[in-house]
């Protein structure tokens, strides 16, 4: 029934609290790039409503404009 035939390596495991984690989450999309951004979008549209969503329907040429006030 076991599935995992690997022990979980623990050198890998991050303890924290929730605001500590969610500032990082934070500085992270501050700092990622608009393609970094823009392929995140396209891989969470294909996880939660499957490949069709993000074929054919919407132009893959997408311009970003930078507002200035």
């Amino acid at each position: 029934m076991n599935e995992f035939k690997e022990k979980m390596e623990r050198g890998n495991v991050s303890y924290g609290n929730q605001s500590e984690f969610d500032n990082d989450d934070i500085n992270y999309w501050k700092n990622a790039t608009i393609e970094n951004k823009l392929q995140t979008i396209t891989y969470l549209r294909e996880c939660f409503y499957g490949e069709e969503a993000t074929i054919g329907k919407v132009n893959n040429n997408i311009e970003i404009f930078k507002i200035e006030y």
